[in-house]
């Protein structure tokens, strides 16, 4: 049994995998707010509630988490994606959103899971971006439905190769270049991917062998 079977055997188990690894070298709420949130929300610029005011941030809080996180992910009104940071993470950015509705709390650090609403599917991402590179290869990107080279990267885990597409790797900008994109949607586009290969490396074995 060589190497890329078992790496690509694995896929099946991989792309169910949360984000728990990942998650564990995110920031906490505080740092994130005082890194990325405090130039708006530390004195209400453009609207923004400030850090604590429960009157400002009561309405919000109405519309949930998941789409307070999803605003935060794909920018709203004045406020661009990821603040502006486009490596925050979705876990990062709901720590922070829960820190500045109670600063006092530390119930912002129970926050282990992406909870950003997917805009795109898998398929849509890679359509939209990712096959500009890895249908051909290009700049090293492995080629989509090539066993071989997914097999290798997978030895990093699904953690791993999130946080490659997040934070960058190589030449591939951080997030493919789509800054209004989630970890959430970043891991459907991985998943894709990974499925070609192991769909690829099945019809491989299915051929008679001379």
């Amino acid at each position: 049994m060589n190497k890329s079977f078992c790496m690509v055997a694995m896929s099946s188990v991989l792309v169910i995998m949360t984000s728990s690894a990942f998650a564990a070298k995110d920031r906490t709420g505080a740092e994130v707010v005082k890194a990325v949130c405090t130039s708006c929300h530390e004195t209400g610029k453009d609207g923004a509630p400030k850090i604590g005011d429960l009157a400002a941030w009561g309405p919000r809080m109405a519309q949930g988490i998941k789409t307070l996180t999803t605003h935060a992910v794909q920018g709203y009104r004045g406020m661009p994606a990821h603040g502006g940071e486009i490596k925050a993470t979705d876990i990062e950015l709901s720590r922070a959103i829960i820190y500045m509705i109670t600063p006092k709390s530390a119930a912002s650090e129970g926050m282990n899971t992406s909870m950003a609403i997917p805009k795109f599917t898998g398929k849509d991402l890679y359509a939209k971006r990712c096959q500009e590179c890895h249908a051909t290869g290009k700049d090293g990107a492995p080629k989509t439905g090539d066993a071989k080279a997914w097999g290798a990267r997978m030895e990093k885990g699904m953690d791993g190769l999130i946080a490659s597409a997040v934070n960058g790797h190589n030449k591939m900008p951080s997030r493919g270049g789509l800054a209004t994109i989630s970890d959430a949607e970043v891991k459907l586009a991985i998943e894709f991917m990974i499925s070609k290969a192991s769909t690829s490396f099945a019809k491989q074995q299915a051929k008679p062998q001379r």
